[in-house]
């Protein structure tokens, strides 16, 4: 007679439990496929360049001329790498697109000098349904600096629309890639000026019109704290991603509220500090440091899940001085997005409350998931904390390997 073959080890040991206990582990087994995977396809997402939409301002001044700031990478125009790919690796000119992506400014702005003429067909700006063609006045790249991350240059472009016009209609090709649009009216003799909403446009289409004739007026508080808010939060989720796997390290060492609210305050008060200096110019450090050091604390959180069970003193300093670096990494991406000079501090404060609102999502939904249900459980550490405390320091291991630049690296030290 043939012999039965013995249950694995884990379904025997699940089946010795109580009927609703075993119903638990295997909904978190569940879960934790989920987890694996969604875990392991990380690294790809954020492994590369990821392809940044354009950010395109249009100020009208009442003296009858007009401005464009166009915010976008250079070196992903040049080489046609548009929406279509997630990052630029996936592109077939990605080397061409590293070749550029290493040039120093000069070299870049000579490369850019022949498709000018390409952009400036292209792109088509109507006032009233007259199309007007501007001029590039400048050009600013910024430095060579970490060239893991896309380094997005200002195209400034400036002309004259007719007199008596109301509204005005941008176009911006789709294989130039993702936009968006808003557009200022500036009175320049009373100081005021009046911004319209953004415009997401995804597609190979022309924006809605938008008035030229609103009253102007010094930007409303709600309004900015409304956009800046907003901001912070989508920095967080669903963009994020080394920013999530952060909290949610914070969050496994303990489902319980009072050590996650300590670890949680002191990276809030860290990444706050950091955030505002760095905004307002004081503090500076190349992102060919802080982008592999905030990879590199993230692994450490997921480590240290493992190997210790109660909240230490050691342990907040630690999280203190990893939210010092994940605060010089928001005012990186705050820079791209712009701040306005009136309201400096209102967009500072409301971004800052926009990415605590992603931190307390992120909680919140694990929170659901796991720890709302199982966090008091003898299993649980066993079961959710280690294996995810795992998954999340191979996947930082990875970023933080990935995010070294070598040659970078060597010209500081030198």
């Amino acid at each position: 007679m043939a012999r039965p073959s013995p249950r694995p080890e884990n379904h025997r040991a699940t089946s010795e439990l109580p009927a609703g206990r075993a119903a638990a582990v295997r909904r978190v087994m569940r879960l934790r496929h989920l987890w694996l995977w969604l875990i392991c396809w990380l690294p790809t997402s954020l492994a590369a360049d990821v392809v940044k939409p354009a950010l395109v301002e249009i100020s009208v001044y009442a003296d009858g001329h007009y401005e464009i700031e166009l915010r976008a990478s250079i070196e992903a125009l040049l080489t046609g790498i548009d929406s279509r790919y997630k990052n630029t690796r996936e592109a077939p000119t990605a080397e061409e697109y590293d070749v550029l992506r290493r040039l120093a400014p000069d070299a870049l702005r000579q490369a850019f000098v022949p498709f000018e003429p390409k952009l400036l067909r292209e792109i088509v700006l109507r006032f009233d349904g007259q199309r007007v063609t501007p001029r590039i006045s400048r050009v600013e790249i910024p430095p060579r600096g970490y060239t893991k991350i896309p380094r997005i240059s200002v195209i400034r472009l400036l002309g004259r629309y007719p007199k008596g016009a109301r509204e005005l209609t941008w176009y911006y090709p789709a294989h130039f890639g993702n936009h968006a649009v808003r557009v200022r009216q500036v009175d320049q003799s009373a100081e005021q000026y009046h911004w319209s909403e953004w415009q997401w446009i995804r597609d190979d289409s022309v924006s809605k019109p938008f008035s030229i004739t609103e009253v102007a007026s010094r930007r409303g508080l709600t309004e900015v704290v409304t956009e800046y808010v907003e901001a912070g939060f989508n920095h967080i989720l669903p963009r994020g991603l080394d920013h999530i796997l952060f909290i949610l390290g914070l969050y496994l060492f303990a489902a319980r509220i009072r050590p996650l609210l300590w670890q949680v305050t002191m990276f809030t008060l860290a990444h706050t500090i950091t955030l505002g200096l760095a905004v307002y110019g004081w503090l500076q450090l190349p992102e060919a440091i802080v982008q592999p050091l905030i990879a590199l604390s993230i692994a450490y959180v997921g480590i240290e899940n493992i190997w210790h069970r109660r909240l230490q003193k050691s342990r907040l300093a630690l999280v203190f001085g990893f939210g010092l670096l994940h605060g010089i990494g928001f005012a990186s991406m705050l820079e791209e997005f712009g701040m306005p000079k009136d309201a400096f501090a209102t967009a500072l404060v409301s971004f800052n409350v926009g990415v605590e609102l992603g931190q307390i999502t992120i909680i919140a939904i694990a929170s659901a998931l796991t720890g709302l249900w199982f966090g008091r459980r003898g299993w649980y550490r066993h079961v959710v904390v280690v294996p995810f405390s795992l998954l999340i320091s191979v996947v930082a291991l990875y970023w933080f390997w990935d995010r070294l630049e070598w040659d970078a690296l060597r010209a500081m030290a030198t």
